[in-house]
């Protein structure tokens, strides 16, 4: 008994594998969409106060605070405000300033981070020669307090 095998491959040609290759592209956009569309976007949308925009309750309590290089937030007529303290600095020329800000919930709990920029004088600048105490304040959307408030502070060169 004689077995004839034969296999009749047929060739891919280029209409084929860019077809394929195609197919391969789409099925990644998909997957990339769905998780870009998915994603939990914890930023925390908030403005910058100037010095006339701070509500008059956290000027009086600042003072408490400036001391410290903290960030905490407070609520004042439902809505929710955060300050970043840099604490006591010996001159001028030191600044603070909040890059963002994002929502985290941790065992039911809500936490802020909040990601700030620190900026010392460098040597040679001419800076007052005063006590200072930089500090910034921002207004957030949020409408509740936050269990709890981290600060990640990044020091610019």
């Amino acid at each position: 008994m004689k077995v004839k095998l034969n296999f009749n491959v047929k060739a891919l040609n280029w209409k084929t594998i860019a077809l394929m290759a195609v197919m391969i592209m789409v099925v990644f956009a998909g997957i990339y969409t769905v998780k870009y569309l998915m994603k939990d976007d914890a930023g925390v949308p908030f403005e910058v106060l100037k010095e006339d925009g701070i509500p008059q309750k956290i000027q009086e309590i600042l003072p408490r605070y400036k001391a410290l290089e903290r960030a905490l937030a407070c609520k004042i007529d439902e809505e929710v405000f955060v300050i970043v303290t840099r604490g006591e600095k010996p001159t001028g020329g030191y600044t603070v300033e909040i890059d963002r800000i994002e929502k985290v919930t941790e065992e039911g709990k809500t936490k802020l981070i909040v990601y700030a920029k620190f900026e010392d004088p460098k040597p040679g600048d001419v800076v007052t020669q005063v006590i200072t105490y930089p500090y910034v304040v921002a207004k957030t959307n949020l409408k509740v307090l936050p269990d709890k408030i981290e600060l990640k502070v990044k020091y610019d060169d």
